[in-house]
Formats: C-alpha cells, sequence, structure tokens
C-alpha cells in the first residue's frame, strides 16, 4: 500500500486508528471526512478533528471492504 501522504493525494482514503476503535473515510473529491466507531453508524468529521489528524499520523490504511467491516 501507499504512504498515507501518497494516498491522499491519489485518491479516497480509508483508515483504522485501532487505538480508538474507529475508522475514517476521507472523500477525496470533496474533501469530507466520515468516521466510524465499531458497532456505530458513519457520521460525518471535520478535517481538523484531532481524532483524525491522530489516525493520520498513526493509523493504517485500510480497503473500503475492511472500513465498512466491524
Amino acid at each position: 500500500m501507499l504512504p498515507i501522504e501518497e494516498a491522499f493525494a491519489k485518491g479516497d482514503v480509508y483508515l483504522n486508528y485501532s487505538f480508538e476503535d474507529v475508522k475514517f473515510r476521507y472523500e477525496n473529491k470533496t474533501g469530507r471526512v466520515f468516521r466510524r466507531f465499531h458497532g456505530q453508524p458513519e457520521v460525518e468529521a471535520s478535517y481538523t478533528s484531532n481524532l483524525f489528524r491522530d489516525a493520520m499520523s498513526s493509523g493504517t490504511l485500510i480497503t473500503r471492504e475492511e472500513y465498512y467491516q466491524d
């Protein structure tokens, strides 16, 4: 997989941040960020959220399919 920084330049990004049991989805076309806690529905999040920033620095890239799995 690509390094996280390169992934953001290429398209949609899916991140797993296991420390907080949360996953993020970044839509490249719109710049919107969404998050899912385990067993919870997806909600829109802020790109400037500390939790999202932590996931960007310490999370791992996952596939679209992994993002939607619980």
